[in-house]
């Protein structure tokens, strides 16, 4: 009996230890993240950001975390309690199980399934359904605006977002996260496949509510949207989901369009992990230009450039990657 458990236990231990150590850096990348983007709109704006917390205010993201933790959760009196208080967890637990598919390196992946594409998308659906549940169970009609708003703009995007992913499986063959990578080694898919790249990481910006695309957060029209009843932890929740989802989505289009793991021009003296984490930090860094630069679409514009620009070209451009690819012969068994 002692033997079968020990069977069962180890592997058990192993795997959560895995989990453990992609979760451990991604939580610590999410909170000092939050300390770059004040960063770089400080350096934007010419002023100096966080300075005070710590050398350099390396610790003001923790003084924050600390700051909510010991906050009152305050709920609406008329606000669903179950549903307002779930919300929050849901849109974080998604942020980070979408992890499990995601190669750090060759071999290096929690779970190498072979529609690791197929989960990340399918993932990445489902969290509407957290901002959906924030805005109804508030009971406000800010919250219940904005979680409109957010469930309209994702399910817009999320259409492209899925044609760009579909031109880019039809030169790979296959809907494993490693075999796109492995399909970059003699030239990165930003090459060949520049417009859908854009279209990418521009959809990523309206997946993830990030400027210019925040009208779910409309300060100027709906106060804070669909989160302007939440405090403390639960807000926090928040705050965290959409910057590990803002992590995700750099890493995304690291692994489809700018070769994961593979270094460029024969640099192979750096591992491959490495590599990895500074093409994700790169667009990171991208979301974060962007924010500093752009200023707010309208709601209309917002929904003109999904369906009207967006939509078209990427359905053309996945028809002109399969006729070029079968005109070729080379199009993938």
């Amino acid at each position: 009996m002692a033997n079968l458990l020990t069977g069962y236990a180890l592997p058990a231990i192993i795997i959560i230890a895995k989990v453990l150590l992609i979760i451990v850096p991604l939580l610590l990348a999410v909170a000092y993240l939050t300390y770059f983007e004040r960063k770089v709109l400080a350096a934007a704006q010419l002023r100096k950001g966080p300075n005070v917390v710590g050398p350099f205010g390396l610790l003001q993201p923790f003084a924050d975390g600390l700051k909510l933790f010991l906050k009152e959760t305050i709920i609406p009196s008329g606000a669903n309690a179950g549903v307002f208080l779930a919300a929050p967890i849901l849109t974080f637990l998604l942020s980070l199980v979408a992890w499990a598919v995601v190669p750090f390196g060759d071999g290096l992946v929690l779970s190498n399934i072979n529609v690791g594409i197929l989960y990340l998308f399918a993932i990445s659906s489902l969290g509407v359904y957290g901002i959906i549940m924030s805005g109804w169970a508030s009971n406000s009609k800010y919250a219940f605006l904005g979680a409109l708003r957010s469930a309209a703009q994702m399910v817009s995007y999320e259409v492209s977002i899925g044609f760009v992913m579909v031109s880019v499986l039809l030169l790979v063959g296959s809907l494993n996260l490693s075999d796109v990578v492995m399909a970059q080694q003699r030239i990165w898919f930003v090459v060949p496949m520049l417009p859908m790249a854009v279209i990418f990481f521009i959809s990523g910006l309206a997946e993830t509510n990030r400027s210019p695309f925040d009208l779910p957060e409309g300060e100027s029209e709906i106060v804070a949207g669909f989160f302007v009843e939440y405090s403390s932890m639960s807000f926090a929740l928040f705050y965290l989901g959409e910057y590990a989802n803002i992590i995700l989505m750099s890493a995304m289009t690291s692994i489809l369009f700018l070769g994961g793991w593979l270094a460029p021009l024969g640099l192979t003296f750096v591992p491959g992990p490495v590599w990895f984490a500074a093409k994700t930090a790169f667009i990171a860094f991208c979301f974060l230009w962007v924010r500093a630069t752009f200023p707010r679409y309208r709601y209309d514009q917002l929904m003109r450039l999904g369906w009207k620009v967006f939509l078209p070209f990427s359905l053309f451009w996945l028809v002109l990657t399969a006729g070029v690819l079968t005109a070729m012969g080379w199009l993938p068994q």
